[in-house]
């Protein structure tokens, strides 16, 4: 999902730039899920996903003032951005739960069914046309989650689920970033977005102190946990900062595939770091959800590619 629209299509010394900005952000983002599982080992989920507001928001300041974005605070905006906030600080909060139990590729693997659900999303809420192949590649994505669920299931019970909760959540807040993107400023969204994330994580936090959860209570850092904070945040703001850079320079239907390489990013460092990796079954069900959502992709980029006046083509469901 690109937050700009051009009149013209970008040079290919553009595309290749952002494809290279795009694949350098997803073999560094597994970097957050690694750095974020090491310091649950002493602190709880919700302190890990408010370090890394902070870290991120504050990492993302200069950039803002440098390219003199303007930041729009209303009432009316200030909802959709509270909302967009809340969905982040769920969605994270699930999935720094997921990974202090779970293995980080399979999490990241489940979490993959997110622009399944997205698609899903857009035809209810933005009418947008979606036919029964995109349809049957969603259903078959979610089989391929469900054979990545189904033994992590047995391991650790309810927990499994919740990446499916982190990707319903990151759906919405795409859902509503595709109507705010037309009308403000991508990095002044996203740096708003972490002011939310601060705020709700904060009031989490405020509640929590002192029962003694390992999601919401609030313990003071030791060295090596600050240090992974750190890395998490850091790690956070480089790679969307890469992200964004690539969306500017090339469209987002170019760009869509290269994210499933995160997978093959996250099993490798997990590999190294952890000593974890997926087995046959769940390396079925990876190949399955990354097969669904390319095949999801190759189909919107299809469907658009469609000349407009064309009517018997452009209002055909793809």
């Amino acid at each position: 999902m690109t937050s700009l629209s051009y009149s013209r299509h970008p040079a290919s010394s553009e595309v290749t730039f952002g494809l290279l900005f795009m694949l350098l952000s997803v073999l560094i983002s597994p970097l957050i899920d690694i750095f974020s599982k090491l310091a649950t080992t002493t602190i709880s989920s919700t302190e890990v996903a408010g370090f890394r507001f902070v870290i991120q928001s504050l990492t993302m300041l200069p950039f803002i003032f440098l390219r003199g974005a303007r930041i729009q605070f209303s009432l009316k905006q200030s909802w959709y951005h509270a909302i967009r906030g809340a969905m982040v600080t769920i969605s994270m909060i699930c999935f720094v739960t997921t990974l202090k139990v779970m293995a980080v590729a399979d999490a990241i693997a489940i979490f993959f069914v997110e622009p399944i659900i997205l698609t899903i999303l857009g035809s209810i809420f933005l009418k947008e046309t979606i036919g029964w192949r995109r349809y049957s590649a969603c259903a078959v994505g979610f089989l391929g989650a469900m054979l990545i669920i189904q033994p992590s299931f047995e391991e650790v019970g309810y927990i499994a689920l919740l990446p499916v909760v982190s990707a319903f959540c990151i759906a919405v807040f795409a859902l509503m970033t595709r109507v705010l993107s037309h009308r403000e400023d991508p990095w002044a969204m996203q740096f708003q977005t972490g002011l939310w994330g601060i705020f709700f994580c904060a009031v989490i936090l405020f509640f929590g102190y002192g029962s003694g959860s390992d999601i919401v209570d609030t313990t003071m850092p030791d060295l090596p946990a600050f240090g992974y904070l750190l890395g998490t945040g850091i790690a956070a703001a480089i790679t969307g900062i890469l992200a964004a850079y690539a969306y500017r320079a090339a469209p987002a239907s170019t760009l869509a595939p290269l994210q499933y390489l995160e997978i093959v990013s996250a099993t490798v460092f997990a590999w190294l770091v952890f000593a974890d990796f997926p087995d046959a079954l769940k390396w079925l069900g990876i190949l399955i959800v990354i097969a669904s959502g390319l095949y999801i992709i190759w189909r919107e980029r299809r469907f658009a590619s469609k000349p407009v006046s064309d009517t018997s083509e452009a209002t055909r469901a793809p």
